[in-house]
C-alpha cells in the first residue's frame, strides 16, 4: 500500500470518511455555486468564432464520409466520432462559405477511423492510404492545396497518437507524422509534450463521449459525493501486451497492484450500468493514460463534476488555454503512483470545494462536448476559436511558383498503396 505504516492508513481513512460526510451535506451543497473562470481563460472559453473566420468545406466522394458510417454505424458513438460530428456541424454552420476564394481555412471531411475491426477499432494500416487518397482527390480537383501544400487547411485526426496512424505508441513513433500533413493544422485528440505525433501548431480537443446519452444518468443535484476514489477500466491490456508491462507504460497496473484492497479506492475492471451514475457520487476520478495519454473518462469526470487525478506525464489538455485545468484536476506523476491514497488524502477541503466549484461552471462542462445540434461554447466553437487565432496566414503559407516542399513517395510503403 501507498501509506505503509498502519496509523499513517488509520488517518486516510479517518479524513476520508470526513470528507466523505461533508461531501454529503455541506460540500454538495456548496459545490452547487458555480465559481466564474478568472483572467483570460474565460475569456477565451467565451469567444465567439462566428465573423472571425471562413471555411470552405470541399465535397468528397461519399466513400471518404458518408458511406463509412452507412457500413458501420459504431462510429457514431466511439471516442473517435468528432471528426464525423465535426463534418456535421460545419455543414450547418454560419463561419462555412461557398466561395473558395474568400476562406481562411479548408477542410476535407474524411473519416480515417470509420474502417473498424468486428471489435470495434479502426485499422491503422487502411487510415494513412484513406487520408493521402482524399488529400489526392482534392489536389487534383481544386487548386488550394496545391498554391500551400496544405498550410491553410486543416484535419480532424482523432486516432490514438493523432497523425502518426496507429494505437502502439513504439509503432506511431516510428511511423510519424503522415508525411503530406506536415503542413497543415492537426485538430487531434492526442497531445503529449516533445513527442513525435504532436505537431506544433496542432489543435488539442477532448475526445467523444456521448452527449445525451451523459445527460440521461444525471443524478438529482444534492446527491452525496459518497466514494471517494473511482475507476473503471483496464488494468492490463493482455490481448495486444502479453508480458503486460508496456500498456499505460505500468501505471494502471500500479494503480491495481496498490490499492485494490484498499476501502479508500473503488476500482474495478468491472463496467457496471451506473457507470455515469457512480462518477456523480465520487469526489476524485482517476484518469490514467491508456495506449495514449488521454481517455474520454477525462470528458466523463468534468461533465460530472468529479475532480479529475489526471496520471500522464507531459500530457497536452485539451483546449488548454481555455480550461484551467490546474485549477480543476489533480496531476500525479506516473512513478507517483504508488502514493495515491497519500497525495488525495492530503488536499485540504478548502481545494477540493473550490474545483468542485469550478468544475460546476456551465460553460466548462459545454466545452467538453460535441453535443447535436450544436450549443454556444461547445467543443466545436472551441475549435473555431483555436483556427480563428491563428490567422491571419502568414505571406509563408503560399508557395512561390514551381515550390515543392512535401515528398509524396515519403513514408512507409504501404501507405502509397491506392484506397
Amino acid at each position: 500500500m501507498g501509506t505503509g505504516a498502519g496509523s499513517a492508513r488509520a488517518l486516510a481513512v479517518a479524513f476520508a470518511v470526513s470528507l466523505l460526510a461533508c461531501s454529503g451535506a455541506v460540500a454538495v451543497a456548496r459545490a452547487q455555486d458555480t465559481e466564474r473562470i478568472e483572467g483570460s481563460a474565460g475569456d477565451v472559453l467565451e469567444d465567439d468564432p462566428v465573423g472571425r473566420l471562413k471555411v470552405y468545406v470541399y465535397e468528397l466522394p461519399t466513400k471518404y464520409n458518408k458511406k463509412m458510417v452507412a457500413k458501420d454505424s459504431r462510429c457514431l458513438s466511439h471516442m473517435f466520432a468528432a471528426e464525423i460530428f465535426m463534418h456535421r456541424f460545419l455543414l450547418s454552420s454560419a463561419i462555412r462559405t461557398l466561395n473558395p476564394e474568400v476562406a481562411d481555412w479548408f477542410y476535407t471531411p474524411v473519416y480515417t477511423t470509420c474502417d473498424l475491426t468486428p471489435w470495434g477499432h479502426p485499422l491503422p494500416f487502411k487510415s494513412p492510404r484513406i487520408m493521402r487518397s482524399a488529400i489526392q482527390f482534392i489536389s487534383n480537383r481544386w487548386p488550394y492545396w496545391n498554391r500551400t501544400e496544405g498550410a491553410d487547411h486543416f484535419f480532424v485526426v482523432p486516432h490514438d497518437f493523432g497523425a502518426c496512424f496507429h494505437y502502439q505508441e513504439e509503432k506511431a513513433i516510428e511511423r510519424g507524422v503522415l508525411p503530406l500533413l506536415r503542413r497543415a493544422t492537426l485538430v487531434q485528440t492526442f497531445g503529449q509534450k516533445d513527442h513525435v505525433c504532436l505537431k506544433e501548431g496542432s489543435i488539442t480537443i477532448p475526445p467523444y463521449a456521448p452527449p445525451q446519452k451523459m445527460k440521461t444518468h444525471l443524478v438529482p443535484p444534492g446527491t452525496p459525493r459518497s466514494i471517494f476514489v473511482y475507476f473503471r477500466g483496464l488494468f492490463y491490456d493482455t490481448a495486444n501486451d502479453p508480458e503486460g508491462g508496456y500498456y499505460a507504460r505500468g501505471a494502471r497496473a500500479s494503480v491495481w497492484e496498490n490499492f485494490k484492497n484498499n476501502p479508500l479506492f473503488d476500482i474495478s475492471t468491472d463496467h457496471p450500468p451506473t457507470y455515469y451514475e457512480d462518477m456523480q457520487r465520487a469526489v476524485f476520478c482517476l484518469c490514467p493514460l491508456g495506449w495514449a495519454p488521454w481517455s474520454p473518462r477525462l470528458v466523463e469526470a468534468v461533465v460530472f463534476g468529479c475532480i479529475p487525478v489526471i496520471i500522464a506525464d507531459d500530457i497536452v489538455l485539451p483546449f488548454a488555454d481555455a480550461i484551467p485545468w490546474e485549477e480543476i484536476g489533480v496531476f500525479v506523476a506516473e512513478d507517483d503512483v504508488p502514493r495515491l491514497d497519500t497525495i488525495l488524502t492530503s488536499i485540504p477541503m478548502e481545494v477540493i470545494l473550490r474545483k468542485q466549484r469550478l468544475l460546476a461552471n456551465p460553460s466548462m462542462k459545454q466545452a467538453m462536448l460535441f453535443p447535436q445540434p450544436a450549443q454556444a461554447g461547445d467543443a466545436f466553437h472551441q475549435i473555431l476559436n483555436g483556427l480563428a487565432r491563428k490567422l491571419p496566414h502568414g505571406e509563408d503559407v503560399f508557395l512561390k511558383p514551381g515550390q515543392k516542399v512535401l515528398n509524396w513517395t515519403e513514408g512507409p510503403r504501404g501507405d502509397l498503396k491506392p484506397w
